[in-house]
């Protein structure tokens, strides 16, 4: 049986924007915050494709820490999913697009 070596400080995988999605708000960790670089945001639905866009403004809901509270948006949209889901970034826009499959 051929062994594996076990290196405790190998490779560094990139950290990935992830955001966790509530009954009633949206977390962003730290590498979401970080991309997005601002205190206010957009959120917007594409109901054929089932996908948030996450986009930073100068107008719009601010982050509070970490969340966002979202239950309007949720509600608008009858939005229900739950968990966490990895963002994928668009330097472009300066947004998140989190597809809820």
């Amino acid at each position: 049986m051929p062994f594996e070596i076990y290196k405790p400080r190998g490779e560094r995988v990139p950290k990935l924007p992830l955001v966790t999605i509530s009954k009633n708000s949206i977390v962003l960790n730290k590498h979401a915050r970080e991309k997005l670089g601002t205190e206010k945001v957009e959120l917007a639905y594409d109901k054929e494709t089932n996908t948030i866009r996450i986009k930073a403004t100068d107008e719009g809901q601010n982050i509070k820490k970490t969340k966002v509270f979202s239950r309007g948006f949720f509600n608008h949209f009858n939005i229900s999913a739950k968990g966490k889901f990895q963002a994928k970034y668009d330097e472009k826009e300066n947004a998140l697009y989190l597809n809820l499959g």
